[in-house]
């Protein structure tokens, strides 16, 4: 299979010279490594050393000589647009607290088609307008490697575990084993087994035999 290693900027080659065409969605317009097709019907393997966000009109250099011409292809998206300018910031504010990809063309916020924000943004007093066209996103600050989806899902899941972890802390409370309600401390620390901290419930047993020592005391 060939191998498409390098990305080629818009306008440094003619478009004529081009050996194929490959039309891609925005999501496989932002990858490393992948296998597509070009429109011709043929297969070639994406490979390029990083992940980087393929633009209109921009080439691809197959490693056995030769190039394709990028396409971006029509998307299911919907044109949200308000009345009063300044009611389009409130909306991008609404648009973004919910991660959505978008891209802002002058008036216009377009975002991929999802009844749901449809729904939303017109309750928000927003036109909705749905539309057939190329999309590319604006990407966040900080995510200038991996594509936004899944950048925004890692860090997601990284807070979430680390609020795991919090409550793990409040599964600490040394207080709590010692009242003396050795019973119920002993429950609570059986039930954090199936967790990453076996090994803190056995230091909760030591503070137990702690205990002991200063009965027999």
């Amino acid at each position: 299979m060939r191998r498409a290693i390098h990305v080629i900027p818009r306008g440094s080659t003619p478009e004529t010279a081009a050996e194929a065409r490959v039309t891609l969605a925005y999501d496989d317009r932002h990858r490393r490594r992948i296998r597509l097709a070009t429109d011709a019907g043929w297969d070639f393997l994406l490979d390029l050393p990083e992940a980087t966000v393929l633009g209109d009109g921009d080439g691809l250099r197959l490693e056995d000589g030769g190039w394709l011409l990028v396409r971006a292809a029509d998307e299911e998206l919907v044109a949200v647009t308000c009345r009063e300018a300044a009611d389009l910031p409130r909306i991008a504010w609404h648009i973004g607290n919910r991660h959505i990809p978008a891209a802002f063309d002058g008036a216009r916020i377009l975002i991929r088609y999802d009844h749901v924000i449809v729904d939303m943004v017109r309750g928000l007093g927003a036109e909705a307008t749905p539309l057939r066209a190329p999309f590319t996103p604006e990407r966040g600050a900080y995510d200038q490697k991996a594509p936004h989806g899944h950048g925004h899902s890692h860090a997601h899941e990284h807070g979430h575990t680390h609020e795991h972890g919090h409550t793990h802390d409040h599964g600490h409370s040394h207080d709590h084993g010692h009242s003396h309600d050795h019973g119920h401390s002993h429950e609570h620390a059986h039930s954090h087994e199936h967790e990453h901290s076996h090994a803190h419930g056995h230091g909760h047993s030591h503070g137990h035999g702690h205990d002991r020592e200063d009965r027999h005391g």
